[in-house]
């Protein structure tokens, strides 16, 4: 996988499903305000389902700090509306369910598994200029947390509002952050 912190995103257009809708995207529509890219193999799975539902239920805090969600798998929008209209898990998705059948998103950000045509479990937290502030990258059965989500792009807000300041191990919104320094050298 290529080193992806700190890059820019790459060009992209698709089809997504969203609140009933076919709706045009391109990676425009991440930029200005915070993302989250989120990566899953197939619909119709058994731990894809349970990871974006669990997101589904943080949207609304999600969009409450400015961040938008756009899951991808190389399932066309097609399959995303006939899941969303048979699954009452994917059927409270309100986010983008974006359809990436011709694999373009999913090898712009390093996640095609080689040779299946499937997306790995990844998520990318992506800045208002469109660069990538962090990622995770999950093997098969191992389902995402949106709560953990939640506390790195809090963390991530912070820092970028507060030049200077970084934010430790298992920071919480409220927290204490630290300000690198000579005289924090050795003393941690």
């Amino acid at each position: 996988m290529p080193q992806a912190i700190n890059t820019e995103i790459k060009p992209f257009n698709a089809t997504a499903f969203r609140q009933g809708e076919f709706v045009e995207i391109s990676e425009a529509d991440l930029k200005g305000k915070w993302s989250v890219v989120f990566f899953y193999p197939a619909d119709f799975t058994f731990v894809c389902p349970t990871e974006l539902g669990d997101l589904a239920d943080h949207y609304e805090e999600l969009q409450k700090l400015g961040v938008e969600v756009f899951s991808v798998s190389t399932d066309t929008h097609f399959t995303h509306k006939a899941w969303h209209d048979s699954s009452d898990t994917i059927g409270k998705i309100q986010y983008y369910m974006v359809g990436d059948q011709t694999g373009t998103i999913t090898n712009n950000f390093g996640v095609m598994r080689e040779g299946l045509g499937l997306a790995d479990r990844a998520t990318f937290l992506i800045d208002p200029e469109g660069i990538i502030q962090a990622m995770e990258v999950t093997a098969e059965g191992i389902g995402r947390d949106a709560s953990d989500l939640m506390r790195k792009v809090k963390a991530a807000q912070y820092v970028a509002a507060h030049p200077g300041e970084v934010c430790p191990a298992k920071w919480k919104e409220g927290e204490e952050t630290l300000a690198p320094s000579l005289d924090l050298v050795g003393k941690i």
